[in-house]
C-alpha cells in the first residue's frame, strides 16, 4: 500500500510511522485511519521488526484528533462507511509488540486517545495534551473515555473529561501519563533510546510482559494469576528461553531470534 497521509519506514529492528499531515495539525480522517492501520497490521506481522515509534511530523502537534473540517465537508454517514480504527490502533487491533508514542506537540482527542493506547509515551516539553471533544459536541469514543481512567486517578480523569480542558505536559508527566518528558530536538533520539532498551530484551519475553499486564487489569489479581496467556506460553517454548540463561551463564550478551 502507497502512503499519502503517514510515513512508514523500517530501520533495523524498529518500525517508524509519521502521521503527516502537519497543515491540518496531523488531525485524522478516514484516509489517514486506513493508513495507519495498514502500516500498524504490517508492523504486527512482521517477524524482523520488534518495536513500533509513532509520532507526528513538524513541531506543532502529534495528532489534534478527528479533522473536524473533513467531519462537517463530508458528513457522518460517509465517515461510518468502510471506517478504520482511529489511529489505526485505537480499538479493535491487538498487538503485543511494543508500541512507544513520540508526542511532539498537540495530543488533544483522539491524538490523545492514540498516544493512550500506546505502551510508552514520550513527549517533547511543549506538548498539550486533553480530550475537548464535548466542546465540539463529540464524545473522545475511540478510547479516551476508558483509557484515562486506568491511567491516572479517577477524579483527576473525570475533571479532564467532563470540563474538557487540556493541560500541559509536565503536569501530565506528575500524573503519571507519561514515561519522560524532553525537549523537542531530543525527543525522537530518545524514543529510540527506549526501543533499544526494549531491544536488549528478549522480545518473546516482551510480548508475554505486555499481553500479561494489560488483559491481566481487567481480572482480580489471584484470577489474573491463574490465567493463561498465549505468548507466555510461545515465549516459554521459545529457542530463546533457552539462549537467555546459557548467555547469563557465558558471560555474554544473548543472540535473540524471537524464535
Amino acid at each position: 500500500m502507497s502512503y499519502e497521509f503517514i510515513l512508514y519506514e523500517k530501520t533495523g529492528r524498529i518500525a517508524r510511522i509519521t502521521i503527516n499531515r502537519p497543515d491540518r495539525l496531523n488531525a485524522l480522517h478516514p484516509p489517514a485511519n486506513a493508513e495507519l492501520l495498514d502500516a500498524f497490521s504490517d508492523f504486527r506481522d512482521d517477524p524482523d521488526v520488534w518495536v513500533a515509534i509513532v509520532t507526528g511530523a513538524g513541531d506543532r502537534a502529534f495528532c489534534a484528533g478527528n479533522d473536524l473540517k473533513y467531519t462537517a465537508e463530508h458528513g457522518r454517514a460517509r465517515l461510518r462507511a468502510g471506517r478504520a480504527p482511529f489511529g489505526g490502533l485505537t480499538y479493535d487491533f491487538q498487538c503485543w509488540k511494543p508500541i512507544i508514542a513520540a508526542v511532539n506537540g498537540y495530543a488533544l482527542g483522539g491524538g490523545l486517545e492514540l498516544a493512550l493506547a500506546c505502551d510508552i509515551i514520550i513527549a517533547a516539553d511543549h506538548a498539550e495534551v486533553g480530550l475537548p471533544e464535548p466542546r465540539v459536541g463529540l464524545v473522545a469514543g475511540a478510547g479516551g473515555t476508558h483509557r484515562l481512567p486506568r491511567h491516572i486517578p479517577l477524579k483527576i480523569a473525570m475533571g479532564m473529561l467532563l470540563t474538557a480542558r487540556r493541560i500541559p505536559i509536565q503536569e501530565a508527566y506528575r500524573l503519571g501519563l507519561v514515561n519522560e518528558v524532553v525537549p523537542l530536538a531530543e525527543l525522537m533520539p530518545t524514543a529510540e533510546r527506549w526501543a533499544n532498551e526494549i531491544l536488549e530484551a528478549a522480545p518473546l519475553s516482551v510480548r508475554a510482559s505486555k499481553q500479561m499486564a494489560t488483559t491481566g487489569l481487567g481480572w482480580p489479581l489471584e484470577i489474573a494469576l491463574s490465567r493463561n496467556y498465549s505468548e507466555y506460553q510461545t515465549a516459554m517454548a521459545s529457542d530463546d528461553f533457552i539462549e537467555g540463561p546459557k548467555a547469563f551463564a557465558e558471560k555474554r550478551k544473548p543472540n535473540w531470534t524471537g524464535a
